[in-house]
Parts: structure tokens; C-alpha cells; sequence
């Protein structure tokens, strides 16, 4: 243990003296051991080389006389051939007999099966469907209509006895139950031959034709500004419909407002508890933002806009307007949540159940969707800030709730995503969903919808990103595999034909999403630029894009926000 080269050394008894073996020597041995040519450079494989020419040889190489044992049969393989056949009719040596052929037939066959006709018996064909008659039809007479007493004997006859057809009488073919689909069975029948593959097709026709990405601008493609004052990471960014202001949400507790062209900050509010997501009023005339932490939601009074809308802020959001109040100054409302006056903020206070994880305006301004995941069936709620009242949503929750969209064109539908699909709820009408998204997906982690609203975008936590045509089918119309990491947020640009994801890998993706109005042409989606600005720390944890410009937004882990430009 003290030399450490004392397993080099061997003791050389001619010469009493101990040897110590070079490097060269030890590996000479190693191969020898492994069964190897001791020198490395020899080369077992090395190819043939026939040194005799074959080219002109009349000879052959050697004039010795053929051995006998080439033309005489052996004895020796004559002796085995005899033993082994005397063992076969012993019965020692047996073979496997060949498995006979069921002897069966088609009793129905068809007509090609001749050579069965032959041996068995005559053709037989199939009995023939009864064609369908009077009481088939959707108006019968009377006399083919049973009666109760003969509905009721139908119960107590056995079941293959009993009939298999009760008919029944409608007023018009409008009301019998298929009616509803036929529009669509044949639309879908017409549209199958339509849309049939052609034989003659020229596989180089089926790539689709990419334009060039110069073609395709502006999009954007460079750190234009920075905006620095949070000192945690920023969880969530929101901008203002008109495009000068946009606000930020951070873990240390802090929203702010910034101006755009200039990266000025403009206001600070400080809270106790870390900012989950912040969102801006979408109507232009109500400067209003909401700030969802923990579970608490609060509407604060941004101060911007005219003395008009200042006025109308605050009797929205005055202290009279709350619905009766009890001795400790809480609202007689149900458990779900607690609107109360916020004297610090000069605003109103929501307090829930829950925590909060997301929060999502109404188009028209004056409904707000709030996303708790562990609340189960109460997960999603509907604050009306007119009239300060909180809903529940009257429809049965299928999972634990990601995040929610208000459509962008019909007032009634609301869209779902639970951790694995994505519903879509008419919120006119109470009950089960009008179609259900099946994404495929480990586990959703937000969403987009198009300002068209017919496209909708699905990020996830394992880097993919799903693109829905609603009309064309629930199933993904593309997915995207670009992140290495989890998407954090996907957004839509409200007038570009742009998209956007960004993920904890510090990088966000732009790609060039074109909707056409033509019904039979399917999105044209192109990637266009891979932004890397923000370090690695923490990653890019939300995106949005200017609601006027081509330029993007993106909130870092590093508590930096950063315009990208074209």
C-alpha cells in the first residue's frame, strides 16, 4: 500500500533482482491476458492478398493423381445409413405426423369457391333482410302502432321471441330524433368524397411551400429596451389596450407600471405577499388593473386617463356601492368569496377561499374569471365589478382548472383547460360541454386564443405546444416540439398574424400564425425568430405582445423585463 508502484514489479529469480515493468511492457501483458496479439499495431484481419495469378493457368497446381476416396462411395456412410434405417422400422426414430386439415367449408361462401360446390353440398344462399314496410315509416297507420296492454305482453315474452322493431308515430320528419344530425352526417359524407385521396399525386406537391422569412416581417427580433426596478422574479405582465403603459407583478411583492417608450417607471404599489398574475382592464375608458396574490384579489385605481374616467373609477369603486356590510365590515355573502373595502389601495378587495392562480378579463370589462386550483368543483368563479357580485359557474367541473378564456366574439362561451383537456361551455346554457379538446399533453400550463376565435394554442410543461382549428376537429391541428422545458405562457398579437411562447429555458419563440378566411385552407404557421436575452436564472416566466406594434414583451426570472422590436 505505501509504493504505489508495486504492482509493476516482479522479481526476476536468474538474475535475484526485482524488475519494474515500463509502460509498454504492462500493456503487452493486458492484451496477452485478453487473449490478444501482444503487439498493438498487428492486425488479425488483415486482407488476402493471393500472390498466385489465376489469370492464364491451363495447369493445375499440383500433378498428384486424384485420391481415391473421390469417386468410390464410403463404407463407413453406407454402415450409418443401414443403422439408422433399421432403427426407423423399429420404431426408435419417430417423426412428427403433418397436422391434418380441418375438414370444414363455408356455408355461405361465395361464388368463387367452385371447387367446393363439388364435393359438398349445393350452394346455399344467405336469407335476404326483410325490406322495410309499412311500419317502418315515420307516420304509420293506427293498426300498426301497438298498444299498451301489447307493449307490457312484450316484456313477459322471452327475448329472442320478443319483437325487434316497436314502431312509433310522428307528426313530421322534422321531429323523429335523426333529423338533428342528417344536416351533418351528410355534410360530412360530402365532405369525406371531397377531401378522398387522389391516386395521381405528386409527393413533392404535399410539402407545404414555406415563404421566406423576409417576406413575413415585421415581427420582432431585438432587445430594444429594459425595464429594472423588481428585485425578485417577474411573475406576470399585462399591457394597456391603448399600448403606452404596461404592468408588472413580482415575487417580492411589488406591482409597477411602466411607460413604454421610455422604460420610466410610473407607480409602485408594495404588498405583503408574492404577485401570481396581474391583468389590465381591456375597455379603454376604465384604467382599471387587477392583482391576484395568494387569495386575494385586489382592483386598484391605476390614475390615468381623463378627470371624466377618474370620476367614473371611483364610484365604480367607491365604498357606498358595496352591498351591505356586517359589524366587522365583511359582506353577507356565500364562502366563495368576500368583497371588502381596501382603505390602503382606495380600491376593492376579494377575498377567496383559495389561492389564487390565474385571472381573466371579459372583452367588455366588466366580468373577471379567477382560477383556484384546489377549490375542485368551485376551481372557477365570475366577479362582476358593476355590480360586485361573485357566481359560480353553473356547470359541473371535470379536473383541476389551469386557466380560463373568454371568447373574443361570442358573448356566452367560456373556455376551460384542466390539466389534460380543454373544454368549451356555453354559459347561456347549463350543463355539459359543446366540445371538448383532447389534447394529448402530460399537463397544460396555458393557453390562447386567436383573436378570431376559432384557433386556440395550448402550452404544456413538457415543451410542446398545441394548435386547435375548433372547427376542424378536437384533436390538434399541429404540435409544436421547440422548448427543452416547460412553457410557461403563449400569447396572440391582436392584429399581426403573430404568436408567441416562452419557457423556463430563458428563451421565447416567435412564429408567424396566418388564419385564412377561406374555410377549406388550413393555418400557415412558420417559425420565425428564437429571442434569448434573459440569463438563466429562473427562465422567462410570462409573454405578451404590444396590443398596436409587432413587438413582444418578456418577464424573466432574473427580474427583468425586456421589448423585443423589429
Amino acid at each position: 500500500m505505501d509504493d504505489s508502484k508495486n504492482w509493476r514489479k516482479v522479481y526476476d529469480e536468474y538474475n535475484d533482482e526485482e524488475v519494474e515493468l515500463t509502460k509498454e511492457e504492462s500493456k503487452l501483458i493486458r492484451r496477452m491476458l485478453k487473449g490478444e496479439a501482444p503487439h498493438a499495431d498487428f492486425d488479425p484481419y488483415a486482407p488476402y492478398v493471393d500472390w498466385f495469378k489465376w489469370d492464364d493457368a491451363i495447369h493445375p497446381l499440383s500433378s498428384a493423381p486424384e485420391p481415391k476416396r473421390r469417386f468410390i462411395p464410403s463404407k463407413w456412410e453406407a454402415k450409418k445409413v443401414v443403422k439408422l434405417v433399421r432403427a426407423i422400422r423399429k420404431g426408435l426414430i419417430k417423426f412428427d405426423k403433418p397436422e391434418e386439415e380441418p375438414n370444414v367449408y363455408l356455408l355461405w361462401g361465395d361464388d368463387s369457391a367452385s371447387d367446393q360446390k363439388s364435393k359438398h353440398l349445393t350452394y346455399i344462399p344467405p336469407p335476404k333482410l326483410k325490406l322495410p314496410g309499412h311500419e317502418e315509416s315515420y307516420n304509420p297507420s293506427l293498426e300498426y302502432i301497438p298498444s299498451e296492454e301489447e307493449k307490457a305482453s312484450y316484456e313477459l315474452m322471452y327475448e329472442e321471441d320478443r319483437p325487434k322493431f316497436i314502431p312509433k308515430r310522428f307528426t313530421s320528419l322534422r321531429s323523429i330524433p335523426a333529423y338533428e344530425n342528417a344536416l351533418k352526417e351528410s355534410f360530412d359524407r360530402c365532405l369525406d368524397l371531397y377531401l378522398c385521396p387522389r391516386i395521381n399525386i405528386d409527393p413533392e406537391s404535399l410539402k407545404p411551400k414555406l415563404p421566406s422569412r423576409k417576406d413575413l416581417r415585421p415581427y420582432p427580433n431585438s432587445c430594444y429596451l429594459e425595464y429594472k426596478g423588481h428585485t425578485g422574479p417577474v411573475t406576470s405582465i399585462s399591457t394597456e389596450c391603448s399600448g403606452q403603459w404596461i404592468a408588472s407583478g413580482s415575487t417580492d411583492g411589488s406591482v409597477r407600471i411602466w411607460e413604454v417608450e421610455t422604460g420610466r417607471c410610473l407607480k409602485v404599489w408594495q404588498f405583503d405577499e408574492a404577485v401570481k398574475c396581474v391583468a389590465w382592464n381591456p375597455l379603454p375608458d376604465f384604467p382599471i388593473l387587477a392583482v391576484a396574490m395568494g387569495v386575494d384579489l385586489f382592483f386598484l385605481n391605476t390614475e390615468l386617463g381623463t378627470d371624466e374616467e377618474q370620476q367614473r373609477i371611483e364610484e365604480l369603486l367607491r365604498l357606498d356601492n358595496l352591498p351591505e356590510l356586517d359589524e366587522a365590515g365583511k359582506r353577507l355573502t356565500a364562502a366563495i368569496a368576500k368583497w371588502l373595502p381596501d382603505e390602503k389601495y382606495r380600491g376593492i378587495k376579494i377575498r377567496h377561499f383559495k389561492n389564487l392562480s390565474y385571472i381573466d378579463w371579459h372583452p367588455r370589462g366588466d366580468y373577471l374569471s379567477a382560477v383556484m386550483p384546489g377549490g375542485e368543483t368551485r376551481g372557477v368563479v365570475i366577479h362582476q365589478l358593476s355590480a360586485h357580485s361573485t357566481k359560480r359557474l353553473p356547470i359541473k367541473m371535470r379536473g383541476l382548472p389551469v386557466c380560463t378564456l373568454f371568447h373574443p366574439n361570442h358573448r356566452g362561451l367560456f373556455i376551460i383547460a384542466t390539466k389534460k383537456y380543454v373544454r368549451v361551455y356555453n354559459l347561456h346554457k347549463n350543463g355539459e360541454p359543446i366540445k371538448k379538446l383532447e389534447t394529448g399533453l402530460r399537463e397544460i400550463s396555458s393557453m390562447a386564443i386567436h383573436p378570431g376565435g376559432d384557433n386556440l394554442v395550448v402550452g404544456s410543461k413538457e415543451g410542446k405546444m398545441c394548435w386547435f382549428d375548433m372547427d376542424l376537429s378536437s384533436k390538434p391541428y399541429k404540435i409544436l416540439k421547440n422548448h427543452p422545458k416547460d412553457i410557461t405562457n403563449v400569447g396572440f398579437h391582436r392584429s399581426y398574424p403573430l404568436f408567441a411562447s416562452c419557457s423556463e429555458d430563458s428563451t421565447a419563440y416567435v412564429f408567424h400564425g396566418k388564419v385564412y378566411s377561406d374555410l377549406n385552407e388550413n393555418p400557415l404557421i412558420v417559425p420565425l425568430e428564437i429571442l434569448r436575452g434573459h440569463s438563466s436564472k429562473g427562465g422567462v416566466l410570462d409573454c405578451k405582445f404590444h396590443p398596436r406594434q409587432p413587438w413582444l414583451f418578456t418577464a424573466g426570472g432574473d427580474s427583468v423585463i425586456k421589448l423585443y422590436c423589429h
